[in-house]
């Protein structure tokens, strides 16, 4: 198989927490890529773990919510996993979105001002030691370019690669030069030789960001207008019910992976074409849990 191996995105679900670490140790021998954990399942908290439960793999959070945490507490955590796991924890951070914000009672101010002063928060803590690379979380120009100005690095969440090129072009050659610098994306994956069972669980892995209006704005600025206006009228009549349809299987190509191993596999190889250093697989199964989803994962990159 000529295609590098991924990362992978890996969540803590209560009641499997020993066995997502054993996981964990499974993927690092299996030579993948990275190990990044989204906030869901506490990400900071595994990555703590990984950095005892592993020993060569690279790990990080993507993304954890800068809002959440006072930015001088949160660098004495991040200096900490950095230094007990030997430098390979990468800080993944964002500024998540109204209506998650909402739910926790939080009011966030304008993103890319408040980016910018945490960071700057972080790196200014006393006596903490050595950070690690920060990478920000990125959808669209102003935050990619805050991210090269600021940041180690970037990451996208469910980017269309048909559109990564002229996202990635707000890179500076030095940047893009540069191989310590993160430029990744998490991609969702079901690998199924059903192609409407994984095409739909992708969708359902996807409602959710369809309804956010961000998330609309740059996938309309990625050349799916018409999509997006179709879910803003369906979200204006209470329609929510009919999101998943109106995800067209074009759109679904270009933000997903589906489909058999074999085709899995091609689309990766498109990412890494796309400019995407560090692809994030963030497996579902169509016949399964997350569990399921490895052992699928595992058998589609088995050596």
């Amino acid at each position: 198989m000529s295609v590098s191996l991924p990362a992978v995105s890996l969540a803590a679900v209560p009641g499997r927490r020993k066995a997502t670490l054993e996981l964990a140790r499974e993927i690092e021998r299996r030579g993948f890529a990275g190990i990044y954990c989204p906030s869901f399942g506490d990400g900071v908290a595994l990555c703590e773990a990984l950095a005892f439960a592993t020993e060569r793999i690279l790990f990080g959070t993507s993304i954890q919510p800068i809002y959440t945490r006072l930015a001088s507490d949160f660098a004495q955590t991040a200096s900490f996993i950095h230094e007990v796991s030997g430098g390979r924890f990468r800080l993944g951070i964002g500024v998540s979105h109204v209506p998650a914000l909402a739910r926790m009672g939080l009011s966030p101010g304008k993103p890319l001002a408040d980016m910018r002063r945490y960071v700057e928060e972080m790196r200014a803590t006393p006596r903490v030691g050595e950070l690690p690379p920060i990478v920000l979380a990125t959808l669209r120009t102003k935050m990619i370019e805050l991210a090269c100005e600021v940041g180690d690095g970037l990451v996208f969440a469910n980017g269309a690669r048909s559109h990564m090129r002229a996202s990635l072009s707000h890179v500076p050659d030095s940047r893009r030069e540069d191989p310590a610098f993160f430029i990744g994306n998490m991609i969702p994956t079901c690998i199924s030789d059903d192609l409407e069972a994984a095409k739909a669980t992708n969708r359902r892995t996807l409602t959710g960001y369809a309804m956010l209006p961000n998330y609309r704005n740059y996938w309309k600025e990625a050349g799916y207008v018409e999509e997006m206006e179709a879910i803003e009228k369906a979200l204006r009549g209470g329609e929510r019910d009919r999101i998943p349809a109106l995800l067209s299987d074009r759109w679904l190509a270009d933000t997903t992976l589906f489909g058999t191993a074999a085709q899995v596999r091609e689309g990766l190889e498109a990412w890494y074409e796309a400019g995407i250093r560090t692809p994030i697989l963030v497996p579902s199964s169509a016949a399964g849990n997350q569990i399921k989803a490895f052992e699928e994962l595992f058998e589609t990159f088995a050596r």
